[in-house]
């Protein structure tokens, strides 16, 4: 039944599929017409490498489904001995089309502050936390700044809409460096 189920959605999705690709294809190349430059390029390239996004690689090795552990320990292999250099290059033209030029340059700026550095390293380091029911979380001075600035709030909604493409892309380039001779 359940299978059953399954395919009559695909079915649905493929068939409804024409009538919302319009306006999807529509704004494709307002988009792609943004990212064109280098200098955008570059942009994100820094906010990739601010934000240790070869961290993201591994996270998305570690979900991933492997058919036995050696495989999963040669991907994560590869992972290794490639240069977050190289990740951030590979990475920034296929995620710029969602990331403005503005908002990767204020969050370059955030993430590269002794406050923003902590946000990464809780990020990727940081353990699960209890929240007690009634208890609300401390909200450090650094943090209410930032909040304030009106560029800060706009940049980090928008980088966090572009989360799932990001995670997308990194699954992306991941098969591409598994594929690689390394």
């Amino acid at each position: 039944m359940k299978f059953v189920v399954q395919a009559a959605m695909g079915l649905s999705l493929v068939f409804a599929a024409p009538a919302f690709a319009a306006p999807a294809a529509a704004s494709a190349p307002a988009a792609q017409a943004a990212a064109s430059g280098p200098a955008h390029v570059k942009a994100v390239q820094d906010l990739l490498g601010a934000m240790q996004v070869e961290k993201v690689l591994k996270g998305v090795a570690a979900r991933s489904r492997y058919a036995n552990d050696a495989q999963r320990q040669a991907v994560y292999a590869k992972i290794d001995r490639t240069p977050p250099a190289e990740v951030y290059q590979r990475l920034a033209p296929q995620v710029a089309p969602f990331i403005s030029a503005d908002t990767a340059t204020e969050m370059t700026r955030f993430y590269n502050t002794p406050y923003g550095k902590q946000v990464i390293h809780r990020k990727y380091n940081g353990s699960s936390q209890i929240m007690m029911p009634g208890m609300t979380a401390a909200v450090p001075p650094e943090e209410k700044k930032e909040h304030k600035r009106a560029a800060y709030v706009q940049a980090s909604k928008e980088l966090a809409a572009a989360e799932p493409m990001i995670d997308r892309e990194a699954f992306k380039l991941l098969q591409k460096i598994d594929k690689e001779k390394r």
